[in-house]
């Protein structure tokens, strides 16, 4: 493979768990190189979640892709020193400690700057790093909550529910990807100064929200619990074939309802009164009730046939093994099988976005803790081997 797209820009990645270290994972996927900072002996903490296998993390060969891992503690001085060493020589640090811990540990934004003027830092925190609950502790589960999303999650009769993955957490790391970029090219193509990159857990999702925010500002409703998005489209919603198998359908522009009144054969009974958004939403039930009657009297396949005839976008709510077996995801790559020391080899998400001219990669899974310490200390600092043997008996390294 040639020349990646961000060759040349070398990334320190002290972070742990999810949220950032993905984020920085996704750049290293098109070539940035990145440092992977963890501490001596017991490494990052996401090597030790779930699922396991013989007690090792089948999550962290995707996790820790691509990333040249080394040990540091920045507890000792010489560590302090040596990661400042590390900074001189890197584009960015992708940081995720509560807010103000660089400081506290002597790393603040003024010392970082001092050793490399050009550093740019994403940090990525529950709360961000300005308001009154900057200093809180954060993980994604509760500040999805905090975001608002997890209360429009659910039935109305029963508890509000939160997504089987960490979605504040990925959300987050792709903004802080997004951010990092924007302060890359702000530096580099338009010569401007170097900055921060402020990510918070929770305003990623916020970000998402704006129907939910100008329905409160403007009428003063609060959008309640529901399975499916509501007052936007119709029909909308989960339906099960005669076969037992649940798919979606959404209208959410004019012409697609038009096209599911031709798989339906009902243009005559439904045209011209339903043709326009609003008339549905102002009487959703009777089209509702006939797309359920309708979607259970076919199976799935005749279903799937008649929807993609006449164009009315359909799917199968898909589990692992519909993906598995699904031929789109193979003729797109979607799932690649890397050589992993510890299982042999694991199958992961490929690189995303696809792009033409430079591809990502994987060019090899999560590495063991240190495995590239004698590389960057010893090439890229130029550290001797009984330097290195010092800080590793000090475990410094």
């Amino acid at each position: 493979m040639g020349r990646q797209a961000l060759d040349g820009v070398r990334i320190l990645d002290i972070s742990t768990v999810i949220a950032a270290p993905w984020g920085a994972g996704l750049l290293a996927d098109f070539g940035a190189e990145v440092i992977k900072v963890e501490m001596p002996g017991r490494g990052d903490t996401f090597r030790n979640m779930g699922p396991l296998m013989d007690g090792v993390s089948t999550r962290w060969p995707s996790m820790g892709r691509n990333k040249k891992t080394v040990t540091l503690d920045f507890h000792y001085e010489e560590g302090k020193k040596l990661f400042l060493e590390l900074v001189k020589k890197s584009d960015v640090i992708f940081e995720n400690f509560r807010t103000g811990t660089l400081e506290k540990w002597g790393l603040g934004i003024d010392v970082l700057r001092e050793a490399n003027p050009d550093i740019i830092v994403t940090h990525v925190t529950g709360y961000g790093q300005t308001g009154p609950y900057a200093k809180l502790a954060g993980l994604g589960t509760p500040l999805q909550a905090f975001s608002g999303m997890t209360y429009m999650q659910g039935y109305p009769d029963r508890p509000p529910v939160s997504p089987p993955l960490a979605l504040a957490d990925f959300v987050a790391g792709l903004n802080a990807a997004l951010g990092t970029m924007i302060a890359l090219y702000h530096r580099d193509a338009l010569k401007g100064r170097a900055q921060e990159v402020d990510i918070s857990l929770y305003e990623g999702l916020f970000r998402m929200e704006e129907a939910m925010i100008a329905q409160y500002d403007l009428f003063g409703t609060v959008r309640e619990r529901s399975p499916m998005p509501t007052g936007a489209s119709c029909p909308i919603g989960t339906f099960e074939t005669k076969d037992h198998r649940y798919v979606i359908i959404v209208c959410s522009t004019d012409p697609v309802f038009w096209h599911l009144c031709d798989a339906m054969e009902k243009r005559k009974e439904w045209l011209p009164k339903y043709e326009k958004s609003k008339a549905r939403l102002t009487d959703p039930k009777p089209i509702m009730d006939a797309v359920t009657a309708w979607v259970g009297s076919l199976t799935y396949d005749e279903l799937k046939t008649r929807c993609d005839v006449s164009g009315v976008p359909l799917s199968a709510i898909y589990n692992m093994k519909d993906i598995f077996e699904d031929p789109h995801y193979a003729a797109r790559h979607n799932i690649v099988e890397v050589p992993c020391e510890e299982f042999g080899s694991v199958k992961m998400p490929s690189v995303f976005p696809v792009l033409t001219e430079t591809p990502g990669q994987i060019r090899w899974p999560g590495a063991k803790i240190g495995a590239y310490n004698e590389e960057i200390y010893g090439g890229l600092l130029g550290m001797s081997r009984e330097e290195l043997d010092g800080l590793k008996e000090k475990k410094v390294i």
